[in-house]
């Protein structure tokens, strides 16, 4: 099988399933490629780093969200797929970035977020968010608002174990987290009871 058919089979399963439970094998373009470089300019996210292109891309909501792109956040690397056009972005060293979706009635199965893809239940609704560390520190302590896609997410430290605890309308509840290298980036089991 040449490797056309598996990039275009692999984003095929990516773009069918919404968010992503499993990687597919890929082979990841060097982000100084000239179509890596064209993939980022049709969709404005020239001149971002890592961090920024995921920022941008959770935050889209609607008809701003792109359907030909997909971009599934992994441990180490943001993996952009646009057809047969592939583009590997290294993740920061020091944090990991942590997409989590509170519900109530309905959610979906889901390991490494897509950022034009996965829709939780809870969309633009206000949330109060605690993330501690497994010592007990806060990480985290604000008033969010989930994005148009029902998540909101957090940059977290690397080698991190702990709690995210959410609550909406008076309905609370909590996950555990970690941002080891085996970490999920999306957490969709934090139900809202």
């Amino acid at each position: 099988m040449t490797r056309r058919p598996v990039l275009a089979a692999a984003a095929l399963v990516l773009a069918l399933a919404g968010c992503s439970s499993t990687a597919p094998e890929t082979t990841p373009a060097s982000p100084t490629d000239a179509a890596g470089q064209a993939l980022l300019e049709r969709h404005g996210l020239e001149g971002m780093d890592t961090r920024e292109v995921i920022d941008h891309l959770d935050r889209l909501g609607g008809e701003d969200r792109p359907s030909t792109l997909m971009a599934s956040v992994r441990a180490d690397e943001l993996l952009l797929t646009e057809g047969e056009e592939e583009l590997s972005l290294e993740m920061p060293a020091d944090d990991l970035y942590v997409a989590v979706a509170p519900y109530v009635d309905q959610t979906h199965e889901c390991a490494f977020h897509s950022l034009t893809t996965c829709q939780g239940e809870l969309d633009e609704q206000e949330v109060e968010v605690t993330i501690l560390d497994e010592s007990g520190a806060v990480l985290v302590e604000e008033t969010a608002t989930t994005y148009a896609n029902g998540f909101v997410g957090y940059w977290l430290p690397r080698d991190v174990e702990g709690t995210i605890e959410m609550t909406v309308d008076g309905q609370s509840g909590q996950v555990p987290f970690t941002t080891a290298d085996d970490g999920l980036t999306c957490l969709t089991t934090l139900q809202m009871t």
